[in-house]
């Protein structure tokens, strides 16, 4: 069986984020693409991506979102919205392991808009 790579918007995948500098997160971790789907659609070089953690910190409580554990996401997660970044597509692990909802993505983005102030 050949795999689908196909990215989705607001789609859940592991992704390595080694190497890191200083204070940035790392290792490889579960990331939510932010792209909207026209451009996943033309498999882009690079994508911006929402880094999760099994972890929040009470003082990033107004840009951490929770995430229940779903499909093959296992635990529940926290987007670290001030860690947003692009990272180039190969970074990016198939296949996917989890969905979020449309309320979900939108509360992300919401979230870094605040971050940069719009």
């Amino acid at each position: 069986m050949v795999e689908q790579k196909i990215l989705t918007r607001g789609g859940v995948y592991l992704a390595r984020l080694d190497p890191a500098k200083k204070a940035e997160v790392g290792k490889i971790r579960p990331v939510v693409l932010l792209n909207t789907q026209t451009i996943l659609d033309i498999t882009p070089p690079t994508v911006f991506i929402c880094p999760l953690s099994s972890r929040s910190q009470p003082e990033f409580s107004s840009l951490h979102l929770q995430l229940s554990a779903r499909d093959n996401l296992k635990v529940t997660s926290y987007a670290l919205v001030e860690h947003c970044r692009a990272i180039t597509i190969s970074r990016i692990i198939y296949p996917r392991l989890a969905q979020l909802t449309t309320a979900e993505l939108q509360m992300i983005l919401h979230r870094l808009q605040r971050l940069v102030g719009l």
